[in-house]
């Protein structure tokens, strides 16, 4: 029996640490968070950093607000509880998406009041025709042996290497809290590839502070039959205002099966 090839198909993806919707002004918005992301136009959203009915920021469910003014689907995954506060990360879109796994990263076994539980979002996104992209979303803790630890995470079995995403169109993204120089950043370098360095013509940009941005912590990874076809870093004054962050947005020609992961 022949196997069916697919066409591939265009999106556009959307990584943002939304800093709980408080901007660098100070001023707690999820109204102006949803107005940088619809000014972006993505069809998968990736935020990180978002509260859940915490008391400091007013009780509001983030995830579910800034998806309904986007006319979104979400699935949100709290790395972090305390009774019924919630903290974590996120994955919007209008297109067809279904919750594959959300669980913890390994942490440090050395836990100071500095420490942060963090975790991992994984959704399959139809795209039509038969073509689906797998969407991983996370946010790496602050330690550099941390990071490198979840990252390996990351690649392993349960996250990447499992057989439903080994080999298909992936997507990991977020915030890595790891520049390009770091041990991190050039593990899952190694395996996948980073969007920002994928265009000739574009020049890497850095995302954070987002009002003087001098760090590239925030990336799209890209594995199996993705290819760039544009890349940018928003820096306009709303963007510089809503968060501490600047988003990436990441334009992807996806191809249908079969296809095979680089690494």
């Amino acid at each position: 029996m022949a196997t069916a090839i697919h066409g591939p198909r265009d999106c556009r993806v959307l990584t943002y640490n939304v800093h709980s919707c408080r901007g660098t002004d100070g001023r707690l918005s999820p109204e102006r968070i949803a107005a940088v992301i619809a000014a972006a136009r993505p069809d998968i959203v990736a935020l990180q950093e978002l509260d859940v009915g915490r008391a400091r920021t007013g009780g509001l469910d983030q995830a579910h607000a800034i998806a309904r003014s986007l006319g979104m689907a979400v699935h949100f995954h709290p790395a972090l509880r305390i009774e019924q506060e919630h903290y974590g990360d996120a994955i919007l879109s209008a297109l067809p998406l279904r919750l594959v796994k959300a669980g913890p990263l390994p942490g440090p076994t050395h836990r100071g009041p500095w420490y942060e539980p963090r975790g991992a979002l994984w959704v399959s996104v139809d795209l039509g025709g038969g073509v689906e992209l797998q969407v991983v979303n996370t946010h790496l803790g602050l330690l550099s042996r941390e990071r490198l630890m979840q990252a390996e995470a990351l690649l392993g079995e349960d996250w990447l290497g499992h057989p439903p995403c080994g080999g298909k169109p992936v997507v990991l993204l977020g915030d890595f809290n790891a520049v390009p120089r770091s041990r991190t950043y050039g593990r899952l370098g190694g395996r996948l590839r980073d969007a920002q360095c994928a265009l000739p013509s574009h020049r890497p940009r850095p995302t954070y502070p987002a009002r003087w941005p001098l760090l590239r912590i925030d990336h799209v990874f890209l594995g199996g039959a993705v290819e760039v076809r544009g890349v940018e870093v928003p820096n306009g004054p709303l963007e510089r205002a809503a968060s501490d962050h600047l988003p990436v947005v990441a334009d992807l020609r996806v191809g249908g099966g079969p296809c095979t992961a680089q690494g």
